[in-house]
């Protein structure tokens, strides 16, 4: 990856202890590059939102985390540790909710419990039952006869009632309904990054990594096109809207602008660049800058992607 792909921010973030270091990491599929020369550092007890469109590459990356894959180049380091060679060092420090969520449907969710709790000494009664009822789990209940949200739902629980220092949740929010996504799952975030504990969240829901994220790395065709802390992101970035005298058909040219949207009069972009900048240049075409505002995060990957 080229240095003009990343923010300044990179030195203050490397500077910290990184749970996760990631190293020119590529991995084929055939003759496809599924990750290209990704370079990655998360950090210890943050909310790190890896963000992209579905196929962009996240899952592959977690799999590289978890072992699952050897690094075709490059390198992976979680808690320092080769995920590869050393899978127990690596994987009794980490709770991972996949979407697929792949759970004994014979068990019943109590059974599951205690079939998950037999692998962690950690493992804490006490918050697993609080979990449970947060959740609004029948110990009872057979997982199979369980909706696709009570799945995700037991899933978390297992992932989490033994206090991993890492929690990977890869596409979390499948099944789960609006108020478990926006509520309970920020909020068992947050309790978890408050502790010192980390948490990778990946998803290609912008607005729900934006919510609760301190860090983000946008991913695009396998390739890492940032990674920034989520305020810093918002203050690099401004989105601007142009009113011009006439209508035009033609983009106006702004240094700066990555991808306008509109018609006519009127015509919207995020740029880069002190607001006073953008003024200037924009008064040169001939606009006036009618409205300028931090973007959100789904407005700057559309910039950086194109789409």
């Amino acid at each position: 990856m080229s240095g003009e792909s990343r923010f300044g921010s990179e030195a203050s973030v490397r500077s910290k202890e990184a749970v996760v270091a990631v190293d020119g990491l590529t991995r084929k599929f055939g003759a496809k590059f599924a990750l290209r020369e990704v370079n990655l550092t998360i950090p210890r007890g943050s909310v790190f939102g890896l963000v992209g469109v579905n196929g962009a590459g996240k899952t592959t990356l977690i799999k590289h985390l978890l072992g699952l894959y050897k690094a075709q180049q490059g390198s992976v380091r979680v808690f320092e540790l080769d995920p590869v060679l050393d899978p127990v060092g690596v994987l009794s420090k980490v709770g991972y909710l996949s979407e697929d969520n792949d759970i004994p449907e014979w068990m019943k969710v109590g059974e599951l419990v205690r079939y998950v709790q037999a692998f962690y000494p950690g493992w804490d009664e006490v918050y697993a039952e609080e979990l449970r009822e947060m959740f609004e789990l029948d110990p009872t209940a057979k997982i199979k006869n369980l909706s696709k949200g009570q799945r995700a739902r037991a899933g978390l629980l297992v992932a989490l009632a033994y206090r991993p220092e890492l929690l990977v949740l890869d596409e979390p929010s499948a099944g789960l309904d609006p108020l478990v996504r926006r509520d309970i799952l920020a909020a068992v975030i947050r309790t978890i990054a408050d502790e010192g504990r980390t948490v990778l969240f990946s998803s290609h829901l912008l607005d729900e990594v934006e919510r609760v994220s301190d860090q983000v790395a946008m991913i695009h065709e396998g390739e890492i096109l940032f990674q920034a802390e989520l305020d810093e992101l918002k203050t690099r970035f401004l989105r601007v809207t142009l009113r011009f005298p006439e209508e035009r058909s033609q983009l106006p040219r702004i240094d700066g602008a990555k991808h306008w949207e509109g018609e006519g009069r009127e015509w919207s972009s995020v740029c880069t660049g002190p607001l006073e900048s953008i003024q200037k240049a924009a008064a040169e075409s001939g606009a006036t800058v009618v409205e300028s505002r931090a973007p959100t995060l789904d407005e700057i990957f559309v910039a950086r992607a194109g789409r």
